[in-house]
């Protein structure tokens, strides 16, 4: 539940304050309104602060890009993965895009690599947000002029944040645990009284995110609470051997979890989608291995890989890794 009051609030805080939007400006993209993502960016804040919305009747790559292109769209919301089939889909993206001022991502984890190559594609910023359907909208931000390739970003104006451990200890600076979280908004489950005392603890919101915080308060998303890789002792976070994966250049999506094996307990196993220049190989399985494991710790490598077509998905693009180890689970139990 979210009283009116919060949706005045979403506005003021994070489209005030990170987007700072003006009359002139034109929203755009294609999160549907059904959820927090697309009810704040193509209905709250352009309705507060004047702006205009341009809506995609049915999403496509192209017909985002036509849409960008002939209204002129100066703010843009999209997923991380969606930047990504925008820059291989369209060589003369730049041209098409040069309306835009701002690009936000949120859905997923902006990946260093897809922040870095869409800024040196387009010159235009994209913003990392975290926000959750509880929170109703994004309360930690990259701002323009001040984000950082691999950071989600700090704390929204009007909001504040900590990182503290399962007992609700603050955690130093560098320290990866739980990210909590109150502000202007806040989870309120209706007829839910056992998931709200897990999701608010001590009058502080617990999305679930595991993050480090530095010490300029940058916030570093490492995985979802149910997403750490528990591998013969290790901790191995999912979406850390994701980005690396997605560097390569034969890989358009990914998603790491949790595959049951007897030696080990559970290993990391990636799904991984191709782009149309290569096809699923052994010989391709063991570059992708090695290519985690020179990029990163070693012993975070995907011991097991499957070529996919396609990863399931909500209808907010996020990918849906709980059904990917539940296919797992169901798999190694015969």
């Amino acid at each position: 539940m979210h009283p009116h009051g919060a949706l005045l609030a979403s506005a003021d805080s994070y489209a005030r304050y990170v987007l700072k939007p003006t009359s002139d400006d034109r929203f755009g993209g294609h999160p549907t309104m059904a959820f927090a993502y697309g009810l704040g960016g193509l209905l709250l804040f352009p309705f507060r602060f004047g702006a205009s919305t341009v809506l995609l009747d049915r999403y496509t790559p192209e017909g985002l890009i036509q849409t960008i292109e002939q209204h002129h769209v100066t703010i843009v919301s999209c997923t991380p993965t969606t930047y990504r089939i925008l820059m291989r889909q369209f060589p003369d993206l730049k041209q098409r895009v040069q309306s835009l001022r701002l690009a936000v991502s949120a859905g997923e984890t902006l990946p260093a690599s897809t922040y870095t190559a869409w800024t040196n594609a387009t010159g235009v910023e994209i913003l990392d947000g975290l926000g959750s359907t509880e929170m109703l909208h994004i309360f930690i931000s990259g701002r323009a002029g001040h984000t950082r390739p691999g950071a989600t970003g700090q704390v929204v104006p009007g909001y504040e944040a900590m990182i503290v451990d399962e007992n609700m200890r603050q955690l130093p600076d560098g320290t990866a645990g739980l990210l909590a979280v109150r502000g202007p908004t806040g989870c309120r489950y209706l007829g839910l009284p056992e998931r709200q005392k897990e999701y608010v603890r001590d009058g502080w919101n617990i999305p679930g995110d595991v993050y480090v915080r530095d010490s300029e308060g940058f916030f570093h998303y490492q995985c979802r609470n149910d997403d750490l890789i528990i591998c013969g002792g290790y901790n191995i976070a999912g979406p850390e051997v994701e980005s690396v994966l997605l560097q390569h250049p034969a890989v358009m999506e990914a998603a790491v979890v949790a595959s049951p094996e007897e030696l080990h307990g559970y290993v990391p196993k990636a799904f991984v989608v191709l782009n149309k220049t290569h096809v699923p190989s052994e010989d391709l399985k063991r570059q992708l291995q090695q290519f985690v494991k020179e990029e990163i710790a070693p012993y975070k490598y995907p011991r097991k890989i499957d070529f996919v077509t396609e990863l399931p998905k909500t209808n907010t693009g996020k990918i849906r890794r709980s059904e990917l180890r539940r296919l797992e689970l169901q798999y190694a139990q015969g």
